[in-house]
């Protein structure tokens, strides 16, 4: 039976039963905050009255398939369904140690032995309701490869990097990076509530070093507000909405207190391992800083359940639009079939699949990184086959801060006198006339 206390940790300091991560000592002025009028009324989906009629996909009871409630029986007896809901419960147990993994997985020689090595740069932190997702006996399924720490982490091959991407090299002030003319990234934390063994950040995320401080975070916003070329913000970090419901609203009202910044894009995996913090009173404090964008972290289809098509529909009934940023991973979604399956369930969640990541190459990750050629062939195995909309643009992020590059199948054949020979997606070969110049 697993204990049921606050679980402490070394890149969170204390992870409080009230709060999904520790207040730092500097907090945003209250007044910041005491402005806010909240609209009590926002509507969410799924009406079906007379004056009212919104009938989209059926209302989703409570998450609880035999699986998982299994999962909740077993190894948090006593738990209530009021709890598990509760995303500072999934937050504040979350799995953390090698015992807790001994007790519900049992362990392939590669993953022991990756927690017998103390050289490991990301921590090991997964919820209870993702780890209910994950095999208890197959290290190979998709969901445990990408969250279970295995022996390979520990190996450098040549060409990989802690900061593969340079983002250090062009951070004017701590925690923003500055790569393209027009817009910015700002790093709010480095705290995760579920690790991807194959993050692009695992040289920072969970180790204290990036806290949402007013002072770190005024330095910033000072930046954006002496730089008129910036239009555009995202924030990132670590998972941004594992703030708490009051820092975020004080850190998008301060960003929408500079006049040349038009969007800002929020970056997070909270809706595929965390979706209980998706919740009507977030979306009322997010809506009211529109244009605002929403770009989630899916990878395989298993993770598309009804509690992340309920917090999706959320979102987007709150008019966030939604993307997902795929990484293309080896042995986890590396197959025109398993990715074909995920743009669908993303259609169906109202979220466009927006890119397919070559996965980076960061220190320890070659057992995930595919060929190159390999997502060129998912794209081309699916464009034709299934919607537009729903095929992402793969690109690769280029090594050193060179931005994103985007890479698709050749469909041009070649020219002539006339026009262009062109290919479509059965391979049959067409001419088009090209105009006169």
């Amino acid at each position: 039976m697993m204990p049921q206390k606050t679980v402490r940790s070394k890149e969170c300091h204390a992870v409080p039963s009230e709060a999904p991560l520790a207040d730092v000592e500097e907090e945003p002025p209250s007044q910041c905050c005491a402005s806010f009028s909240v609209p009590t009324n926002f509507p969410l989906s799924y009406h079906n009255n007379e004056s009212n009629k919104i009938l989209s996909f059926p209302r989703f009871q409570a998450d609880f398939a035999s699986g998982r409630t299994q999962f909740r029986n077993k190894f948090f007896p006593g738990v209530s369904i009021k709890q598990w809901n509760d995303w500072h419960w999934q937050v504040s147990h979350r799995i953390r140690t090698e015992a807790q993994l001994k007790e519900m997985l049992i362990l392939s020689e590669d993953e022991a032995l990756a927690l017998t090595q103390d050289r490991a740069k990301l921590p090991l932190g997964i919820t209870p309701y993702y780890m209910s997702l994950v095999s208890r006996d197959n290290a190979q399924q998709p969901l445990r490869r990408t969250v279970i720490p295995t022996w390979q982490e520990s190996l450098q091959m040549p060409g990989e990097a802690d900061d593969p991407l340079g983002e250090e090299s062009q951070s004017p002030v701590a925690g923003l990076v500055h790569r393209y003319p027009d817009r910015v990234l700002l790093l709010l934390s480095d705290f995760c509530s579920t690790y991807c063994r194959y993050c692009t950040r695992s040289r920072m995320v969970g180790h204290g070093g990036v806290t949402p401080s007013r002072s770190r975070l005024e330095r910033a916003f000072d930046y954006i507000r002496s730089t008129p070329s910036v239009r555009d913000v995202l924030l990132s970090g670590g998972d941004p909405l594992l703030l708490s419901d009051e820092r975020l609203a004080w850190i998008l009202s301060r960003l929408r207190q500079i006049p040349h910044v038009e969007i800002v894009r929020i970056g997070t995996k909270v809706p595929a391992v965390l979706p209980q913090r998706i919740t009507p009173q977030l979306v009322r404090i997010l809506r009211r800083y529109h244009p605002l964008w929403m770009s989630l972290h899916f990878i395989h289809p298993d993770e598309c359940t009804p509690a992340s098509y309920r917090a999706c529909a959320q979102l987007a009934d709150g008019g966030i639009p939604l993307g997902s940023q795929t990484v293309l991973l080896k042995g986890v979604n590396d197959d025109v079939q398993t990715m074909t399956r995920l743009v669908h369930h993303l259609m169906k969640m109202r979220v466009r699949p927006y890119y397919l990541y070559q996965c980076d190459p960061i220190s320890g990750s070659s057992h995930f990184r595919t060929p190159l050629e390999k997502g060129v062939e998912i794209i081309r195995g699916m464009r034709g086959f299934t919607t537009g909309y729903a095929i992402p643009t793969f690109v690769v992020d280029a090594p050193g801060g060179g931005g994103k590059i985007p890479l698709m199948p050749d469909y041009m054949g070649g020219r002539d006198d006339d026009g262009f020979v062109l290919k479509n997606y059965e391979n049959r070969v067409y001419h088009y006339p090209d105009c006169a110049t």
